[in-house]
């Protein structure tokens, strides 16, 4: 066949290839066959494509000789190891070769959808709770398959945030499942669409970002409620930083406060050398708040091009993620800096180092938002501690405040406008590779950054 010339056939050796035909292939090899069984043929490939996955899973958790399982075409006999393992799994095969057209190993609700992705993938995986050696890096974990009303996104970048070192340490209020994937934002491209997906506008090809938990891989699988599309102009590693840095401050800044605090007056936000409160700085300065900044020497550059109005700057504590408070009077300075009022907010990320310093900074019926635990959790104290200024408390989380689609549009929109127009600053100060994992949460947790920290994963 010419170039040139449509309609044709091609035969390449004993392989015809006619018009209307349909080429199926994975990394395995490639299959032609007409256009109208090309459905029944990709879903028996699929099939086995999920049987696959299973015992892959299953040697991994309970090493063995793999032939037990193999080989595994139709029929599948109940009581053979494979028989046995799908039925545990909950997975429906046919015992004999008759029956309807369904492969074996389909489960309802669950297809690739004509996914390019393969059955394993790259992720970081904690076994067991404790310090950043807890990260392992494994090249054959076991791909996300979509249900009905996700996509499968192929990330280029993962963002790395103190919440995932909460959970990588486990405890009360930061606990899943072990083992699990960690993180829990990124940015990539659709590989993989469901049909209720599709009715919410996204296709194959599209660049999004999103937060949800497990990130640290090649694959996510990801609601379509959850997904953000990503405007031409925004690079996919800056998306992820919008992910949990950008949001969290959009709402400290914008909501959290809950209307206590009004353009115009004082706010104090701890560590705007660092991540979030990097951007909730210059977010409150487009909002029209008078903004008093801290962080340790060493940072104040950083500190100063957020705009902040006042940098208190404090000395450092080595090998933590926060500063010394005590080396500077920050209530004395912020009385002075507002006249010997105090402020009427204060976004605090620090925790237990600076809970005393945040209430005692607050002006009459200010309030006191503390949203992080850099320093340790805030230890509990009894509610008459705030009646000296009738002051307000709140413990807010990003969830809260991006509880529907349109709230996190809403929080994203602005955020990528501001990106776009050049008034907010994107600080990506460091690139991990997935598999330098445990590096990334070291450098973190020694306090090194001065913005985001992202994980490149493809």
């Amino acid at each position: 066949m010419q170039p040139w010339e449509c309609d044709g056939v091609i035969e390449c050796g004993k392989v015809v290839v006619r018009p209307g035909d349909a080429v199926i292939g994975d990394q395995d090899g490639v299959v032609v066959v007409p256009a109208s069984h090309a459905q029944q043929v990709y879903d028996i490939a699929h099939g086995r494509e999920e049987v696959e996955v299973i015992i892959k899973e299953e040697l991994i958790k309970n090493p063995g000789p793999p032939g037990k399982y193999y080989p595994f075409k139709p029929p599948i006999k109940p009581e053979s190891p494979l028989g046995k393992l799908l039925t545990s799994k909950g997975v429906k095969f046919y015992s004999t070769r008759a029956g309807p057209a369904r492969p074996f190993g389909s489960v309802a609700g669950a297809r690739r959808h004509m996914s390019s992705a393969p059955a394993t993938m790259k992720a970081v995986v904690v076994h067991e709770n404790g310090p950043a050696d807890v990260l392992k890096f494994e090249s054959s974990y076991a791909t996300p398959t979509v249900t009905d009303g996700q996509v499968l996104v192929k990330n280029e970048f993962t963002g790395i945030n103190f919440i995932d070192t909460y959970f990588r340490t486990g405890g009360p209020a930061y606990t899943q499942a072990l083992p699990f994937i960690s993180g829990q934002e990124g940015a990539g491209t659709i590989v993989e669409v469901t049909p209720k997906a599709v009715e919410q506008g996204l296709a194959v090809g599209q660049r999004v970002a999103y937060s949800v938990l497990g990130t640290y891989c090649e694959y996510t699988a990801v609601p379509a409620a959850k997904i953000v599309n990503v405007p031409d102009g925004i690079g996919l590693d800056t998306a992820t930083a919008c992910m949990t840095q950008g949001l969290t401050a959009h709402y400290l800044t914008n909501h959290a406060h809950a209307g206590l605090v009004k353009p115009g007056e004082w706010m104090l936000i701890h560590g705007v050398g660092g991540g979030t409160c990097q951007w909730a700085a210059q977010m409150a300065k487009l909002k029209g708040y008078k903004v008093i900044g801290t962080c340790p020497e060493g940072k104040e550059d950083v500190g100063k091009a957020t705009g902040v109005d006042e940098l208190i700057v404090t000395g450092v504590m080595p090998g933590t993620p926060y500063e010394d408070y005590s080396s500077v009077d920050i209530v004395a300075k912020v009385k002075e800096i507002t006249g010997g009022e105090g402020v009427k907010a204060v976004i605090d990320g620090i925790g237990k180092s600076t809970v005393d310093i945040s209430i005692e900074c607050l002006s009459r019926r200010g309030i006191f938002v503390t949203f992080g635990n850099a320093s340790g959790a805030v230890p509990a104290f009894p509610p008459i501690r705030l009646i000296k200024k009738s002051a307000f408390l709140t413990r807010p989380k990003l969830l809260d405040y991006v509880a529907t689609r349109a709230e996190l549009n809403m929080r994203t929109e602005e955020i990528f406008g501001w990106i776009a127009a050049g008034e907010l600053n994107v600080g990506i100060d460091k690139v991990f590779d997935l598999t330098d994992a445990v590096a990334g949460h070291q450098y973190l947790e020694a306090g090194k950054s001065k913005g985001k920290v992202l994980y490149k994963v493809a």
